[in-house]
């Protein structure tokens, strides 16, 4: 079964092995993943900081390279949420293109999603090792609604150890454009966030954002912390 990928820039500009990591597991679980060459940014950055013309631009971009009836699949909860609940709001004005907007909201799944509704990975038997905790970013559980997948893909690993993290759905002072216009704020919840994790005892934390775990892991860097901090397509990767 072909299925689209939306790598998303942070993934693009950071993060490559979370995307080459999804495209293994895709792979692994008989879907052919297929990247649109034009892909760019989902929107969301421009929509959160109140330009709409620009937001509803990069919207109607990403609607046009993901055309068609394939699933569309990305390993981040934040841009599936974008895509499925704030574009027809985008294109409320708009019926032709609302109409598109709400086909191409159905057939998005963040990864984890795909992984345990679609694929079942967590009854594939994939391994792991050492003590895992996990973050719940605020897109992926509060916009998306996806709370319990990626708990059951990490309690499936055999070998690993899952941990949970105390008030592990709170924000980690991430938030996109919020943490480049109220630093010491972002930072303060990225420290307590950091104290939560390391209070687990788990040697990784893991989550499905890639922008809370580039935050996690600089607090990580400033408290001298040596908690190793992956995209969770990363540690399932691991264990095919």
């Amino acid at each position: 079964m072909q299925v689209l990928l939306f790598g998303t820039c942070l993934v693009d500009t950071f993060f490559p092995e979370a995307g080459e990591a999804t495209v293994r597991l895709l792979r692994r679980f008989g879907a052919e993943p297929i990247f649109p060459k034009g892909q760019t940014c989902c929107g969301q950055p421009a929509f959160n900081a109140g330009y709409e013309a620009q937001s509803r631009a990069a919207a109607e971009h990403f609607l046009w390279e993901f055309d068609g009836d394939a699933p569309i699949v990305t390993p981040s909860g934040s841009c599936a949420a974008m895509v499925k609940h704030h574009y027809p709001w985008l294109f409320r004005d708009d019926p032709k293109r609302l109409a598109k907007a709400k086909r191409t909201g159905e057939r998005i799944y963040e990864l984890t999603q795909y992984l345990v509704h679609v694929a079942k990975a967590h009854e594939a038997g994939l391994r792991g090792k050492g003590t895992v905790t996990y973050h719940a970013s605020c897109h992926l559980t509060r916009s998306l609604g996806v709370r319990e997948e990626p708990m059951t893909l990490l309690s499936s690993l055999q070998g690993a150890t899952f941990l949970p993290m105390p008030d592990a759905a709170r924000c980690c002072g991430f938030g996109g454009t919020f943490m480049a216009k109220l630093p010491e704020i972002s930072c303060a919840l990225a420290d307590e966030k950091a104290a939560s994790i390391e209070a687990t005892g788990a040697d990784t934390v893991t989550g499905c954002d890639s922008g809370c775990l580039m935050n996690i892991a600089d607090a990580m860097r400033r408290r001298g912390t040596k908690i190793r901090v992956a995209h969770i397509a990363q540690l399932l990767a691991e264990g095919l």
